[in-house]
């Protein structure tokens, strides 16, 4: 993987305001970005949309000063969900886009991601290719008179996104449904895509105003719609995310439908044979999957290595307990508001209810135990390690798995043990813990 200094596996995120999301480290950003496309677009386009946050206009108004300077015409879509960003991209043939959002983060939080062309992630070359040419701007000459860029707002991006959203709805007459918008991009969308289809909606958490964008609320905090369900005999609730790039659902019981039951549910009703999923989907899933002849891949954590195995197994079904899910041949990255009208389709196609659904999936016990070590990655390769993770293994038999991984930030291997025995899993976690006390200490 190209070497990447602010790029992580989601764009650039960091609080607004600091280092580096500065409207001058911004300005710089977009100004090498712009010359990267300048390059292999002599006229290059790029439109940019943003969540609800207070610092989305300053961000804003830095990248399209710094891509102008550099002879890019900008256009701007306005408050949209990420994925809509995604979609005008294409829809308007630009040459790239740009998210400016933290996704679920608090509001002091922002980030920059962008997209290429087809509406996908830029690929790690490209943002290191940004990166190194932002060391490069004191030697480029300046771009003048009718070279430079121009700015202008589009004013039909929501219309346009709406449609391509009402063209995958199914007929919702008849349910009654909750919606926590979380004060984010999905907040004026996302209720009249489901009224439009037929739902019966009661959205709540739509009036951002820079600084509640989900605070207390969206698809991390999920507690006042389970009992906005439950108070209100609703049939289902759905929440977003900041910016609608995934979705979570609560059956009229407020119990908590996530993207283990979606992708479960999903291929059934799309009859998929392979679904792709990270390490942290429960077994449950994947052994409700293969008794229906469906094979289950899983990745490292992160929607970008899901999107990847997809890729390169021509698949079109994945994702992540989060709710964040990929529908390949329908969007090239996640949609929440997609998501849930995809679902909600296969729970009318198949005749079942979100209620059944969380009770036929029953999910495994799940242990982790967090054990401090000198060197998190040598531990995972001492054979002694590796020999208490193969007895665990056999003593499992199948009937649950074992998954050792370093912590992305602290000196901590993660052990983790999952199946249908809670007391065995803990004997077994704790087998394997206080081998790798003895060897990482």
């Amino acid at each position: 993987m190209p070497e990447r200094q602010f790029f992580g596996t989601d764009g650039v995120r960091a609080v607004a305001g600091e280092y580096p999301l500065t409207p001058l480290w911004v300005m710089q950003l977009g100004a090498a970005a712009g010359e990267v496309l300048r390059e292999r677009h002599p006229r290059a386009s790029v439109v940019i949309g943003k969540d609800t946050r207070q610092s989305g206009d300053m961000l804003e108004a830095a990248l399209a000063a710094g891509l102008t300077s550099r002879g890019v015409n900008v256009t701007h879509l306005g408050v949209l969900p990420t994925p809509g960003v995604s979609y005008l991209t294409r829809e308007l043939q630009a040459e790239a886009g740009v998210v400016i959002s933290a996704s679920h983060n608090p509001y002091q939080d922002n980030g920059i991601k962008f997209f290429g062309a087809t509406g996908e992630k830029l690929s790690d070359a490209l943002e290191a290719e940004i990166e190194a040419m932002m060391g490069r701007l004191d030697n480029l000459a300046p771009v003048t008179g009718v070279e430079m860029g121009s700015v202008t707002n589009y004013t039909e991006a929501e219309r346009l996104y709406a449609s391509f959203l009402r063209s995958q709805a199914p007929d919702l007459s008849g349910l009654r449904i909750a919606m926590d918008c979380a004060n984010g991009a999905a907040y004026r969308i996302a209720p009249r895509i489901f009224q439009a289809a037929g739902a019966d909606v009661f959205a709540v958490y739509t009036n951002p105003d820079g600084r509640n964008i989900n605070r207390g609320c969206g698809s991390t905090h999920l507690d006042h719609l389970k009992q906005l369900v439950q108070g209100g005999a609703y049939d289902l609730g759905v929440a977003f995310d900041g910016d609608a790039d995934r979705c979570l659902f609560v059956d009229s019981r407020g119990n908590e439908v996530h993207g283990d039951h979606m992708l479960l549910l999903a291929a059934r009703a799309r009859q998929e044979r392979s679904v792709v999923t990270t390490i942290m989907s429960n077994m449950a899933l994947e052994v409700m999957l293969e008794s229906g002849g469906v094979a289950l891949e899983r990745t490292a954590v992160g929607d970008r290595y899901v999107h990847e195995r997809m890729l390169a197994k021509g698949l079109n079904l994945g994702g992540e307990q989060s709710g964040h899910l990929l529908f390949l041949d329908i969007s090239p990255t996640g949609d929440g508001v997609l998501s849930a009208l995809l679902i909600l389709k296969a729970m009318r196609q198949l005749g079942t209810s979100l209620d059944a659904l969380h009770d036929e999936l029953v999910m495994f016990p799940q242990t982790l135990h967090n054990v401090r070590v000198k060197d998190k990655h040598a531990v995972s390769r001492d054979p002694q390690v590796q020999d208490a993770v193969r007895v665990a293994e056999v003593r499992l038999s199948g009937r649950g798995r074992v998954n050792l991984r370093p912590s992305g930030t602290e000196n901590l291997v993660r052990v983790m043990v999952e199946g249908p025995d809670a007391d065995e899993i803990q004997e077994v976690a704790r087998m394997i813990a206080s081998v790798i006390e003895q060897r990482g200490a």
